[in-house]
């Protein structure tokens, strides 16, 4: 297979060069070219094969080239592509009611990725400040966080790096430390107060996990004070953690839910989900999208939601993730650079005591992709279909790179 994809004859040298010379320098230096997928594994333009540990960034949760989700959107792709949201689509409605039923919410609102979510999200909370006479809406959002790169949910992060240049930042937030209640209690004089913004896990702030209660605490500091519970299940939803998205482990029920990345299995979606008093926040004219919730896109959605239901998926997650943490925990017991292993479902965090983004090219080199977060933070956030031999390879290379 790999002599199939050592494709000078597709991609001629000079083909690499052009690759690079148009495209803004917003990723720096990209060392690998990628051509093709299949389930846990890519290859590179020279037909190297890598073991995918990233997924996209926690994207492709059913591997790459997924046979069902090419189906879905080749169908879709050769019936109707676009008419945007003048009309009605009736693989919206389904992909709108399969990720309701999945996720417990009551209305959706699609977008075209997780920032749009999140912006979606941000202006519900506005326009429920507004719609109670508050001038100057305010939203909590924790320090560590990651909500995206548009100006309000870069504004809503709590990482004073990536602000950095992109003042004035869009007003109306105010962080707390990450896992802190009595952070969030303290703010409750503030009139101004209208929702909280919080990501279960802390993914890009390095695979952060908060106390089991957390969120049932900020559940109930909403309640008491009339103000929204917005959870941003960007990264950690769609069976990441085991669950269909990560606050089903709480028991409690947000006002407005984000998702993206693993939503279509790498087709560009997100959504906004809304329930109880986020219902009906947003009237016709308030939002729109023009490719939000696109036929192709819609069609992966439900293609992904049928998928894990057929395949098992969230259970194959759980017994593996069971798996994962007994053979890291084992290989890096004697690892005295190792300062916390930390681990929900498949998000791994490894946390070492000096910063290592040396190692994800170090990875690549042994065939394994992998990246680094917060500087000294190994995040894993694999294929949730990675079967268990792949899981060891990927933990004896990890713990070889360590030493």
């Amino acid at each position: 297979m790999a002599a199939f994809f050592c494709c000078s004859t597709f991609y001629p040298k000079d083909t690499r060069i052009i690759m690079t010379t148009s495209l803004m320098n917003t990723y720096g230096t990209r060392a690998l070219t990628l051509v093709k997928g299949e389930a846990c594994r890519v290859w590179d333009i020279d037909g190297k094969e890598y073991l995918d540990a990233l997924s996209g960034i926690a994207v492709c949760g059913l591997g790459h080239a997924h046979p069902a989700i090419a189906k879905a959107i080749s169908e879709q792709a050769s019936t109707l592509v676009h008419t945007s949201n003048l009309y009605n689509l009736p693989v919206q409605q389904q992909a709108g009611d399969d990720l309701c039923a999945a996720s417990g919410m009551d209305q959706v609102f699609f977008s075209n990725s997780g920032a749009e979510a999140n912006e979606a999200a941000l202006k519900i909370a506005r326009k429920y400040g507004n719609d109670k006479g508050i001038s100057a809406p305010t939203v909590i959002t924790m320090n560590g966080s990651f909500h995206g790169r548009t100006m309000a949910t870069l504004s809503a992060t709590g990482n004073t790096k990536v602000k950095q240049g992109f003042t004035p930042l869009v007003e109306g937030f105010v962080h707390v430390p990450f896992n802190d209640v009595a952070a969030v209690e303290s703010l409750g004089t503030n009139q101004n107060i209208v929702a909280i913004l919080v990501e279960p896990i802390q993914g890009e702030g390095g695979i952060r996990v908060p106390a089991d209660d957390y969120l049932n605490e900020l559940r109930r500091i909403c309640d008491q004070h009339d103000w929204l519970l917005m959870v941003d299940e960007i990264q950690t939803g769609n069976g990441r953690t085991g669950h269909h998205f990560a606050h089903h482990a709480s028991g409690i029920k947000p006002d407005v839910l984000t998702t993206a990345k693993g939503l279509g299995n790498g087709l560009p979606v997100g959504a906004c989900l809304t329930a109880g008093a986020a219902n009906n926040v947003l009237q016709p004219g308030n939002h729109g999208s023009t490719y939000g919730g696109n036929p192709i896109a819609c069609a992966a959605v439900s293609a992904v939601i049928d998928t894990f239901a057929k395949e098992h998926i969230i259970e194959g997650v759980r017994e593996k993730s069971a798996y994962l943490e007994v053979g890291f925990k084992k290989a890096l017991q004697d690892k005295k650079t190792v300062k916390e292993y930390r681990q929900k479902g498949f998000m791994i965090g490894i946390e070492l005591e000096h910063d290592c983004a040396d190692l994800v090219a170090k990875a690549a080199d042994k065939g394994l992709l992998i990246n680094v977060t917060a500087g000294n933070v190994i995040r894993l956030l694999p294929p949730l279909i990675m079967s268990k031999t792949e899981i060891d390879t990927t933990i004896k290379i990890i713990a070889a790179l360590i030493d």
